[in-house]
């Protein structure tokens, strides 16, 4: 428990007004999207970088645990205070666009900045910020890089990390670091951003954000492939992509989801369907479209495609995009409680990997929708079960521990983008070796050695 000559002490630091230990903020940042709870004993709101400077030294100094948080919407308890301490939260104050760099096009903003709003502040100057976790709406950029985050549009223009060229942080003993820069290119000492790219504030406390940005395409185009099975739409997949198509986005629902989308909202989805393929072309010129949606048509139609559906306007493209963009809250219908889990696989391996979720779900006899962003081998894997029944529970954890098995076993990873946090943590042994893991534990006390920031997370 903090002290309360602590609690009196950080007033003084950062204000008051800044310093938060009543009941109602303590509940509302005890807990994020996974919906486990863990009290903190204060939270704090950093005004600037100075402010967290303060604050990390003065808890460092006596081993106060502090924990990071943007937008709390992760699924992982990353931003969950599980040892307790205090909650660093950045939303309130540290949440602006400094500046867009329009000859250098980059954008510098401080790490509680929401994904979408600087999307729309980017694009209303022709240029354009790819990276667009389902969470853009709320979730902050500097949670974006802390957890290295993807979204649908990573199948052509890859994730975070492509994007951040400069970190400004603070270390947990107050120092304050510079990683990275606004030039293109930058080989000079280690690469310290992508260190801090995905390591869930365990590290240090991200402070300001350089980021690439590129031109807006002018024109872009969705089509929909529909597949009697899931394997086919997975070799659809890996096969147009080898081919040489260059989708923005390549995402897929399997018959659980469609049935699920289909019995909520009655959109008219083929339910006899095995898969269902979604994707976007963007580009310049409409001969660069039309080039991109032949490719897909062909590698499409060669691996089972049985109907193939180009958007005729934006209106019809919303209408495609609706099923996967509401997937995730329809397939409640198959249980009150979801165990998701955002698997990567290589993309050759995903008719594989799909044939193991399906023969899971027979031998633990649950429901398990797949949905998610197969360009990239991003899988969202569903375990459905009753949450009031504690038998189901320990089934679907069951179930979930060898979907983990067989994922490391043919060469994917543990998150493409929710990150390890508390969840995933217990399985780190799988994907890694006794000495990776002791080499992730040095890196760790380097950086923070009396460990303060975000405590038992990623399995440290």
């Amino acid at each position: 428990m903090i002290e309360n000559s602590h609690i009196e002490a950080l007033k003084e630091l950062i204000g008051s007004q800044n310093v938060k230990t009543d009941k109602a903020h303590l509940l509302a940042y005890s807990y994020d999207a996974t919906r486990e709870r863990f009290e903190p004993d204060v939270v704090l709101f950093p005004k600037d970088e100075e402010d967290v400077s303060k604050i990390l030294k003065f808890c460092n100094e006596r081993s106060i645990p502090v924990v990071p948080r943007g937008a709390g919407s992760g699924f992982t308890g990353g931003a969950l205070p599980a040892k307790g301490g205090a909650v660093l939260a950045v939303e309130k104050h540290m949440n602006k666009i400094l500046e867009i760099d329009m000859e250098n096009m980059v954008a510098v903003v401080q790490p509680g900045v929401i994904n979408k709003e600087l999307q729309r502040e980017v694009e209303k100057r022709g240029l354009f910020y790819p990276p667009d976790p389902a969470s853009q709406e709320y979730s902050t950029i500097g949670g974006n890089v802390a957890e290295n985050a993807g979204g649908m549009r990573a199948a052509k223009y890859g994730i975070t990390k492509d994007y951040v060229m400069g970190i400004r942080a603070v270390l947990p003993n107050g120092d304050i670091v510079r990683a990275g820069k606004k030039t293109i290119k930058d080989v000079a000492g280690y690469n310290l951003a992508g260190i801090l790219i995905g390591s869930e504030g365990t590290l240090a406390v991200i402070t300001e954000i350089t980021l690439k940005l590129l031109s807006k395409p002018k024109l872009t185009k969705t089509v929909m492939g529909v597949f009697p099975t899931v394997k086919e739409a997975m070799n659809a997949v890996y096969r147009s992509l080898a081919g040489g198509a260059n989708p923005v986005a390549m995402e897929f629902l399997d018959n659980l989801t469609i049935k699920a989308v289909e019995e909520k909202f009655k959109k008219g989805l083929p339910t006899e369907a095995g898969a269902i393929l979604i994707s976007d072309i963007d580009g310049n010129v409409e001969e660069e479209i039309d080039y991109q949606i032949g490719l897909l048509e062909r590698f499409f139609k060669q691996n089972g495609c049985s109907q193939f559906k180009v958007a005729k306007d934006e209106k019809e493209a919303a209408d495609i995009w609706f099923a996967r963009r509401n997937a995730s809250q329809s397939i409640t219908i198959y249980g009150s409680k979801k165990i998701n889990e955002d698997v990567t696989v290589p993309r050759s391996e995903l008719p594989r990997y799909l044939e193991e979720v399906d023969r899971i779900s027979k031998k633990y006899g649950l429901k398990i929708p797949c949905f998610g962003h197969t360009g990239d081998g991003n899988v969202h894997t569903n375990v459905m079960v009753n949450k009031d029944d504690p038998k189901e529970v320990e089934k679907g954890y069951k179930a979930i521990e060898e979907i983990f098995e067989i994922t490391v076993k043919i060469g994917g990873t543990l998150s493409g983008e929710h990150g390890i946090g508390l969840s995933k943590a217990p399985f780190m042994r799988m994907a890694f070796t006794p000495e990776e893991m002791n080499l992730f534990r040095a890196i760790k006390r380097a950086f923070d050695p009396n460990n303060i920031l975000n405590p038992g997370k990623m399995g440290l």
